[in-house]
Formats: structure tokens, sequence, C-alpha cells
């Protein structure tokens, strides 16, 4: 598609995440969606809807993905309107609001063209893959008037990277002076099936590029890469796990410990329950003073980074 901008134009930009229930109640009608309409079994809800209640009773992803978008919205007429206006979308892909919907409101409001983003700095058939796979199926099942185009390279984006340096950095000055040389940083990610990966999924490859980037602004850090929130699939998924690398790194010694949840880009139950209630306790039991680096949400930086790579998008020939 051409990527002139037009005067008086409007244009589209969805963010688009995973989802999350909004209830206790909308824990299992997400479940079935989640696992395209099979019951999960009632120990299954059972255990997702307590995850949940120590959270809050709801995911706060959906109301974080929409700090982020207005604050994204604000900022993209500030350093690309002009003569084109920008207006901000959410869509979910397993619970409201839904990508079909975001979508159909798009073009319902007249935009013909549009910047779509994955929330999920790295790409993944589960993720990423999925949001595109619903738009065009959105698009060419509602033989709607929209041009979707997918804002891409999220992992290495020099201004995204500076983003969670930033993170990082508040993070590591928490810590005592005196404990800052024996600081073991690890960088986590929710594990996938093998056989993506197996299959050309470039999940772990786009992971370990933005390691290597962010590890090029901090200086030397001892650091470990390990998975999180492994799933019920059958089958061998990527490791090692938090608690794994937990175990080596007490083995040899140490006793301070920081998880940097560097695949997610907002706070949800993987990181308010898996990081901050499961994998800290583990880490305490250990003997470990345990650190959780900030979810980049809706800060200036990270919005800052998504706007930069919308405008360049919107005004490159």
């Amino acid at each position: 598609m051409s990527s002139d901008i037009i005067g008086n134009e409007t244009i589209g930009v969805i963010l688009m995440a995973f989802g999350g229930p909004d209830s206790l109640d909308s824990v299992e009608p997400f479940m079935e969606r989640l696992m395209k309409g099979r019951k999960p079994t009632p120990e299954v809800i059972q255990r997702a809807k307590e995850k949940y209640r120590l959270i809050g009773g709801k995911s706060p992803l959906p109301s974080i993905t929409q700090k982020q978008a207005d604050a994204l919205e604000a900022k993209l007429n500030e350093i690309c309107g002009g003569s084109v206006t920008f207006k901000t979308y959410v869509g979910m892909r397993y619970w409201h609001p839904f990508i079909e919907d975001a979508i159909g409101k798009m073009a319902s409001d007249g935009i013909k063209r549009a910047f779509a983003i994955s929330m999920s700095p790295h790409h993944s058939k589960v993720s990423t893959g999925a949001y595109v796979d619903e738009i065009r199926h959105v698009v060419s099942e509602k033989n709607l008037d929209i041009t979707v185009e997918m804002v891409e390279g999220m992992y290495k984006y020099p201004l995204f990277i500076d983003a969670v340096v930033e993170k990082v950095e508040a993070a590591l000055n928490r810590f005592p002076q005196a404990a800052r040389g024996d600081i073991q940083v690890i960088f986590s990610a929710h594990s996938l099936p093998v056989a993506y990966i197996e299959g050309g999924d470039p999940y772990v490859e786009e992971i370990n590029v933005t390691i290597e980037e962010v590890l090029k602004k901090l200086g030397p850090l001892s650091w470990h890469l390990a998975y999180q929130s492994k799933g019920m699939v059958p089958g061998e998924w990527l490791g090692p796990m938090v608690e794994d690398v937990y175990r080596d790194i007490a083995r040899d010694g140490h006793r301070n410990v920081l998880l940097v949840p560097i695949g997610f880009a907002a706070d949800h139950v993987e990181t308010l329950w898996d990081l901050d209630i499961l994998h800290k306790k583990q880490a305490q039991d250990l003997g470990f003073r345990y650190e959780r680096s900030d979810a980049l949400n809706d800060s200036p930086m990270f919005i800052g980074a998504l706007a930069s790579m919308v405008c360049e998008l919107a005004i490159s020939d």
C-alpha cells in the first residue's frame, strides 16, 4: 500500500493484545474461548479464578492497553499530526473488546487506512500471528474498505530498547550497593511449545536480540534467559523455567535476583501472579532478595517508541 499522507485524513491505529477476563464470572467463558470452545475442568477454572482473585478480581490488561492507546493517540497527534489526525483503538484476541469489533468500529468511523501494533514485543504464531490472521479474516469476511498495515520490529527498535533499559536500571537501583556485584538478572518470557520454534517461529531469536540490545546499554551483567507460564498443551516446551534457573544460581551461592519480564509490554496475570506471587515466593524460600522490574505499561518512553514507529511508517513513501 502507499504510505503517502493525505491531507485531512484520519489514520487508525489499533493496539492488539491477548485479552483477559474483566470479572471472576468472565474467567470460565474467557478460558473456553482461549481453548477454542473446549470446556476447562472445574479444577482448572477454580485455579484460574484464584489467580485473578489475588490480583484484584480481573485482568488489568484491557484497561492498561486502553491507557496505552489514549497516550499513543495524544503523542501521535503531537509529533506526527498536522495535515492528518490519528485515532487509536483497542482490540483483544480472546476477550472484550475484540479485534473484530475494533476493526469494524474503525471502518464505521470512515477510516480507510490503519496501522496495527501487536503489544507482544516478540513474534509468535499464537500472539502476533493470530492477531494478523484475525484482521485478515475480519476485513475479508465483512468486505471492509480498509487497509491495515502491521507495525513490525518493536523487539529491536532503539526507543523500545531504551524504554526497557529505563525500567531495568530503576530496578537495579533498588538493590543495596553492596549487593550490586551479586545480582543475577533473569530475563523472563512466556514459554511456548518447542514445535513452534522448530517450525520457524522467530520468537526465541527476537527475544535474544532484545536482550543483546538491552545489555549493550546496561553494560556487563550476570544474566539468564528463562521461561514462565507454561501451558497445558502436551509436548516439549521452551525452557529452562524460572524455577530451574533459581536452583542453578542458588547452588552457585548467589543471593540477589532481578526478574525482568522481557517478553511482556504490560502487566497482566503472568506478571502480577506468576512473577509477583509464585516466583517471588520461590525466590524468597531459597533465601534470595527478589526484585522485579516494572512492566512498560504506559510509560512515556514506551509510548514515544510506539509513536515513533507509527510515524515513520505513516510519512514514508
